[in-house]
């Protein structure tokens, strides 16, 4: 009796098997309606014979951080759809065809929580609460003075999706916004600079620095001592973006100098940040575990299916990852 072939399939794969398990029911349920020909499967259920044996027809992936022989076994592959914004996983995966697309998550309820995330670290910095919570520690009522909010310069670096809703929102709130970006941009309200000559002009008006641009081998360690050397004194600096592009030793050591005042840290190079490290309990460094913009698993979830489903019908999508570029 002749075996009946595999159906083609879209396979789940995340380091954790619990959320492959959620990602499975959730894709299998919104594909049902908009690919039927499609199974849904998930990396950790297929075992050995996808870790090391032949693998189901997967067309398409969906996931995070894949392990070493993840594309070797799955030679099929039209597209990975990364779980998230950044796709730096994927690009340095040494296993990851060039005939496989990357296509990267495109907000998916990413803006509204990112702008949350700096929105309250700005305020925190401007209307200086924090001094006031160490005030009330040791019983002092005492109004402490602000600087002019035209003087209170946010630089904003990275101007992608992300980045452009974080600057225009602040900006909103009628904070002095500036913007840095590889390529030129022109936001309403926003003053612009691009490529490496105006890098330096850039940081030198920030009194307050986001880092909410992609790690490309372009970006990687780029706020080095000789970036953070070119912030005001007393600036800040908020990472939101990926810990790659900040150079951890030379953030510690212009903490420890005082040229600047704090650093507000969500992303690491090392992620969960190791025990021990000395941002754990530095006394300028407020860090938060990865979660400014979480994946939200429904819009991330319909996004991701209606863009397969176009992919079948033979359509384009948008999001995909120019490999040069690193976005």
């Amino acid at each position: 009796m002749t075996a009946t072939p595999s159906p083609p399939s879209v396979i789940v794969v995340f380091p954790k098997a619990e959320t492959e398990n959620r990602w499975q029911q959730a894709l299998a349920r919104a594909l049902a309606g908009r690919a039927p020909r499609l199974a849904v499967r998930t990396f950790h259920a297929a075992g050995e014979s996808l870790r090391d044996g032949p693998a189901p027809e997967a067309l398409y992936a969906v996931g995070w951080e894949p392990p070493a022989k993840f594309f070797e076994r799955n030679p099929q592959l039209r597209a990975f759809f990364s779980a998230g914004a950044g796709v730096d996983h994927l690009l340095r995966h040494p296993g990851l065809p060039p005939s496989v697309t990357v296509v990267r998550l495109e907000d998916a309820g990413m803006a509204s929580q990112m702008a949350e995330y700096c929105c309250h670290e700005v305020f925190t910095l401007f209307r200086r609460y924090r001094d006031y919570e160490q005030q009330q520690h040791n019983g002092v009522w005492a109004e402490l003075r602000t600087v002019r909010r035209g003087d209170f310069v946010i630089g904003v670096f990275g101007l992608g999706v992300l980045g452009t809703h974080v600057a225009t929102t602040l900006a909103g709130f009628g904070y002095s916004v500036i913007g840095y970006s590889r390529s030129p941009r022109s936001l309403p309200g926003i003053e612009c600079y691009s490529g490496p000559g105006q890098l330096d002009t850039f940081l030198g008006r920030s009194r307050v620095l986001i880092l909410l641009a992609p790690l490309t081998a372009q970006t990687e360690n780029i706020i080095d001592a000789h970036a953070l050397k070119r912030l005001p004194a007393g600036a800040h600096v908020i990472n939101v973006a990926r810990g790659g592009l900040l150079d951890e030793q030379a953030l510690l050591e212009s903490l420890d100098s005082g040229h600047l005042a704090s650093a507000r840290l969500d992303v690491f190079r090392t992620e969960p940040l190791p025990v021990g490290h000395p941002f754990w309990f530095h006394p300028k460094i407020r860090l938060t575990p990865h979660v400014a913009a979480m994946t939200l698993l429904h819009q991330s979830v319909e996004q991701i299916s209606d863009k397969i489903a176009a992919l079948e019908r033979g359509d384009q999508v948008t999001g995909c990852i120019e490999r040069d570029r690193g976005y």
